[in-house]
């Protein structure tokens, strides 16, 4: 057994106020202004239940400390034994918690259960997916911000579940300076010295380019600390990564698919982001199996 106190993946921490949070706003949704009517109406308080939260599928979990914490909040007498922790690699048919308590707090708690577990493990299993390609290289694999509103502290935990790593957390954390802010700053240079002058000296810089042209603009400034390679073939990262040459890190971005992913990283980029791992991931099977 593991304690439910050491699910996080050791590596990825998340802080419990997100967790908290994150769980009482889906069970305010859930259970609105009456609760579970249908577990009032149909279970006698004092029913007890027994519970067997299953992986229905192989692949790699996160979100048990969100499963736990939904039943700990309807019920914090419930007895909750966890058969493994975020970040672990699964067959089909494992149990990953058993529950028992209160059996209308289990049944209310099943489905906001499911949905962190089922969200948080298809990013994590994707993820991994992603990072299998990249074995021998050092190129990192990253998300992006675009996640789910709301869930984007939970969502880039799970990439981390799935050994991949985080871009920025939101607007306030990097600078990252796109195509349409080089247009309206009138061009590479003017926009990162009016960056370099503004920002503290621990915040980085990351600029956008679409041409090797581009590229080779910024380098000549000595300003960004990592240039964001923009939908490039894989002929053109080789010769980006030639051009560099160590001066700036460079992270590929767009057309960073599973099939793609392998070629990308043999080019020696050192990073490649992709939008996919968070909103496009499929939903983990997990069921929740209660004994009759």
């Amino acid at each position: 057994m593991i304690p439910a106190g050491s699910l996080l993946h050791p590596d990825a921490f998340l802080s419990p106020l997100v967790i908290d949070e994150a769980v009482r706003r889906a069970l305010d949704e859930d259970l609105g202004r009456a609760g579970d009517v249908t577990s009032i109406a149909t279970i006698p308080p004092d029913a007890q239940a027994h519970a067997v939260l299953v992986a229905r599928q192989a692949g790699v979990i996160a979100g048990l400390p969100l499963a736990v914490a939904t039943f700990k909040t309807l019920a914090p007498d419930v007895v909750i034994h966890a058969h493994a922790h975020d970040g672990a690699a699964v067959a089909a048919g494992i149990n990953l918690l058993t529950i028992s308590g209160p059996a209308r707090a289990v049944l209310s708690g099943e489905r906001t259960a499911l949905n962190y577990v089922g969200r948080l493990s298809g990013i994590a299993t994707m993820t991994a997916n992603y990072v299998r390609h990249t074995a021998g290289t050092k190129m990192r694999i990253c998300c992006t911000r675009k996640t789910t509103p709301g869930l984007r502290a939970l969502e880039k935990y799970a990439v981390r579940c799935g050994g991949g790593f985080n871009h920025r957390f939101g607007l306030d954390d990097a600078v990252l300076i796109k195509d349409n802010h080089i247009a309206v700053a009138g061009g590479v240079r003017p926009v990162l010295e009016r960056a370099r002058a503004r920002i503290g000296h621990l915040v980085k810089i990351e600029i956008e380019v679409d041409t090797l042209d581009q590229l080779r603009e910024v380098l000549d400034t000595g300003l960004a600390d990592a240039v964001l390679l923009d939908n490039m073939d894989i002929a053109t990262l080789k010769q980006a990564v030639a051009m560099a040459n160590g001066r700036v890190a460079l992270e590929a971005s767009g057309g960073v698919t599973e099939s793609t992913i392998a070629a990308i990283a043999a080019t020696g980029v050192d990073y490649a982001s992709s939008g996919a791992l968070t909103h496009s991931a499929p939903n983990f099977d997990v069921a929740l199996d209660i004994d009759a």
